[in-house]
């Protein structure tokens, strides 16, 4: 598995997760049924699980006339994926947010990947 499909399947791993009351290792293991666990994507929904925190604000300081929780949920995930990368993964910033952008037009709607793209954009002029 690629680190695109890692993210991907993060991506809609951490969703469940915000959704239902289960574990890290029960929602990884129910998504991927009988294939191997990548240890990027387990790294990943670990990562945004666990600093979930410091990544939440990171994204608020950078929102205008915006709050973490009125971003619909599958921006909000994929938003989280891309400052866990940048804040606490060696992934280059390009990579991440057109990863980010990429998933957002893939599972969102056809305002995702600008927003997306504006948020990170910010976040990324302040590095």
């Amino acid at each position: 598995m690629n680190r695109r499909t890692a993210r991907e399947k993060a991506m809609q791993i951490l969703f469940q997760l915000n959704m239902n009351d289960t574990s890290i290792e029960d929602a990884i293991h129910l998504f991927l049924e009988e294939q191997p666990v990548n240890q990027y994507l387990q790294t990943v929904v670990e990562g945004v699980n666990n600093y979930q925190t410091p990544i939440d604000k990171k994204i608020e300081q950078h929102l205008e006339n915006w709050t973490i929780d009125r971003i619909a949920m599958v921006e909000r995930t994929i938003l989280r994926i891309a400052v866990y990368e940048l804040m606490y993964e060696d992934v280059p910033v390009s990579v991440s947010i057109n990863e980010a952008v990429e998933l957002a037009k893939k599972f969102g709607d056809e305002k995702s990947g600008p927003f997306v793209n504006g948020v990170l954009s910010k976040i990324n002029a302040e590095e």
